[in-house]
């Protein structure tokens, strides 16, 4: 029998399940009724749905794991099952399918959620891979937040007025703490086996050797990278791979996404706001081609997502491989920039409770960060509960992103947390930080 209160507890899990697909459910009603119809209905770029799309796909997801997959039941509306099949169209061609309009999608939602409900009240939580610790709830609630931060994306594209309001984060000084950090080389545990939602490309855990190194203590800001431009760093051949020379005169790109600059200053646009480039900041919205330009320029490089996750979870210590940079305790607002509470990065050097034991801060939060490796199974793999997630995405196309950025929840953040995509992309909330060899 399980302790009341355990992480096992069927109460407790019920209870954070609960929590998690509610918090979802409230920040994706934000994102859609911040805006008119029109706005949902549109397709604010090619290289996202509109925004009723997702809504819809999210209700059908789930729908087709918590109502089928796991309870068993009927399908409510089978019928649109392929318009919200994410592999079976392309993003750009979603505007022309037959969707479901907006109060038709909220509707559908509505419905799939208070059946959903149902099922986790009478769930067993065992005998079910996808019940056993509550992970279908988990799964479902992590790609829900997964869709808020694409809405999210999308509403930073979308022109016109702001739509959505937050505070900024705590004003810090500038960051006077070392530049780097010597990470020690040596053994450590890199995913996980444990992890009751992690999901199926974060498992099994894993020993990695990793020679030492040294790692930015800070994510690049914005005064840094200005410097690149500043040198003529995009017109200058030697920092590119061939592929980001020939993307970035191609596509005439000289500075991250939304930022333009007027005389002396340079401006961006951040949700519907126009405002100088705040000089210590993580730099956000660039592409794995331009964060690896710079390190070159910077004498350094990217780091490999495993001398990522040893700087993330190892502690030198105890020995053990941690949640999360500062333990195994879930994030808090004193952590960690998560959860959209606000629109932007925090000043570099910000939550020095979320430091690493080694000083490392902001791996968790503010800007996903670019790592140099491809994203590749772990040794043991096995696709779960679809292969759709990650197995189809396996191979050199994917650059791996890590830590998360403002617009991720805690739900779908932790320090084996993989992301992906192509190397091109900007519109995702991106920055990195650098690394270089050597120590001992």
């Amino acid at each position: 029998m399980t302790d009341p209160g355990s992480p096992t507890d069927p109460d407790t899990l019920r209870a954070r399940a609960l929590d998690a697909l509610t918090t979802a459910r409230e920040r994706t009603a934000l994102l859609t009724t911040c805006v008119d119809e029109p706005d949902l209905t549109a397709q604010h770029s090619p290289l996202m749905s509109p925004l009723v799309w997702d809504l819809a796909h999210i209700g059908n997801q789930e729908e087709l794991w918590l109502l089928r997959a796991v309870a068993g039941r009927d399908a409510l509306r089978p019928e649109i099952d392929g318009l919200y099949d994410a592999f079976e169209h392309p993003r750009a061609e979603r505007p022309s399918l037959p969707l479901l309009p907006p109060d038709e999608a909220r509707r559908y939602a509505s419905e799939v959620r208070g059946r959903a409900l149902d099922v986790l009240k009478s769930t067993a939580f065992r005998g079910s891979p996808l019940t056993e610790a509550g992970f279908a709830f988990g799964m479902i609630a992590q790609h829900e937040q997964q869709h808020d931060e694409t809405m999210l994306i999308t509403h930073q594209l979308r022109k016109g007025p702001a739509a959505l309001t937050a505070p900024d984060p705590a004003p810090a000084p500038p960051f006077t703490g070392p530049a780097e950090v010597l990470v020690p080389g040596g053994p450590f545990t890199m995913g996980t086996s444990a992890e009751p939602w992690a999901l199926d490309n974060e498992r099994p855990a894993h020993e990695r050797l990793v020679p030492s190194f040294y790692l930015d203590t800070t994510p690049v800001t914005n005064a840094a990278y200005q410097a690149f431009i500043e040198d003529g760093g995009y017109g200058d051949e030697r920092w590119w791979t061939a592929e980001g020379w020939d993307h970035i005169r191609s596509h005439a790109i000289e500075a991250p996404l939304y930022w333009r600059r007027e005389q002396a200053q340079w401006l961006r646009r951040r949700f519907g706001v126009t405002e100088p480039v705040p000089p210590n900041e993580p730099v956000l919205h660039v592409c794995w081609y331009e964060a690896d330009a710079y390190a070159r320029w910077a004498g350094r490089r990217l780091p490999t997502e495993a001398e990522w996750e040893k700087a993330a979870r190892h502690d030198p210590v105890t020995g053990r491989s941690t949640r999360y940079p500062w333990g195994d305790a879930d994030p808090t607002p004193e952590h960690a920039n998560l959860g959209q509470r606000h629109l932007r990065p925090a000043p570099a050097g910000s939550y020095p409770a979320g430091a690493s034991p080694l000083g490392v801060r902001q791996l968790i939060g503010d800007v996903w960060e670019w790592t140099s490796s491809d994203l590749e199974p772990y040794p043991g793999f096995t696709a779960f509960p679809y292969k759709e997630y990650s197995e189809v995405f396996f191979g050199p196309e994917h650059k791996v992103l890590r830590g998360g950025s403002f617009a991720v929840d805690p739900v779908a953040c932790r320090g084996t947390f993989r992301n992906w995509d192509y190397p091109i992309r900007r519109q995702i909330f991106s920055g990195f930080r650098t690394a270089r060899s050597g120590g001992s």
